[in-house]
């Protein structure tokens, strides 16, 4: 049984991956924004090894707070951290309108970040666990679709390169998750193609590349099939990337 913390928890991917958590016995402790939205999660679970919070992640005034309450409700340690949550926005509204841009960075950056500064010093003192973090394969190159996203993505995943550098040597792994198109209710409304995963088809993979990430961790693309896509995405060169439609996303 692992002490497991998710943040984000009412997220649809979050709940897939948190009902393969629950059925193999892990003790959950689950944060989330919408109270009736986690009650819903919480209720597929069938244990009774878990606790709930509700949380405005954008308020990082109190993330630290956040990071204790979660200890405490866990018995005095966290073995495994899920950090879930983000939100595509408006692309073409944050083009022209910086509050949009702003908020996007805060949702998808700076709340993840004041998560992460408490956690890992809550590990490093531990000297054990692992944390885990969604990002997105929309940071590995600016598209017109959603390069304000994919910027957050992006600063993200350097911070958790960096991040996981640090806690190395003290045995603690950090585990980039960088998700592909998911069909989700955070893609309503985004045209839908044969690359998009759905929740159910995505966790399982989700919970594997956590399980064998336990001591180092590592950047992992899911599903696997976007790691080659994005190598080709990430090295064309800049005059043909901007004529070929399919990879720039015009």
């Amino acid at each position: 049984m692992r002490r497991i913390v998710v943040f984000g928890a009412t997220s649809a991917i979050a709940a897939a991956v948190i009902a393969r958590f629950a059925a193999r016995g892990d003790r959950l402790h689950l944060v989330g924004r919408d109270p009736a939205r986690l009650a819903a999660v919480a209720s597929t679970c069938n244990s009774n090894e878990l606790t709930t919070a509700v949380a405005d992640f954008t308020d990082t005034d109190h993330a630290a707070a956040l990071v204790e309450a979660a200890r405490t409700a866990l018995g005095g340690a966290i073995d495994l951290v899920l950090i879930a949550h983000g939100d595509l926005g408006d692309q073409a509204r944050s083009e022209h309108d910086y509050s949009e841009a702003e908020r996007l960075l805060r949702v998808n950056l700076l709340s993840v970040i004041a998560l992460l500064i408490p956690l890992a010093d809550l590990l490093a003192r531990q000297g054990s666990g692992q944390i885990a973090v969604m990002s997105s394969v929309a940071g590995d190159r600016g598209r017109p679709r959603n390069y304000t996203y994919g910027a957050a993505k992006g600063a993200l995943t350097i911070y958790l390169q960096g991040l996981r550098s640090r806690l190395y040597p003290l045995g603690i792994a950090v585990t980039t998750l960088k998700l592909g198109p998911v069909d989700t209710p955070m893609t309503t409304g985004h045209a839908k193609n044969s690359l998009f995963t759905t929740p159910t088809r995505l966790a399982p993979a989700i919970v594997r590349a956590i399980d064998r990430q336990t001591r180092r961790g590592r950047e992992v693309y899911l599903p696997w099939y976007w790691r080659p896509i994005l190598a080709i995405v990430r090295n064309t060169p800049e005059p043909l990337f901007q004529r070929l439609r399919f990879l720039s996303g015009r």
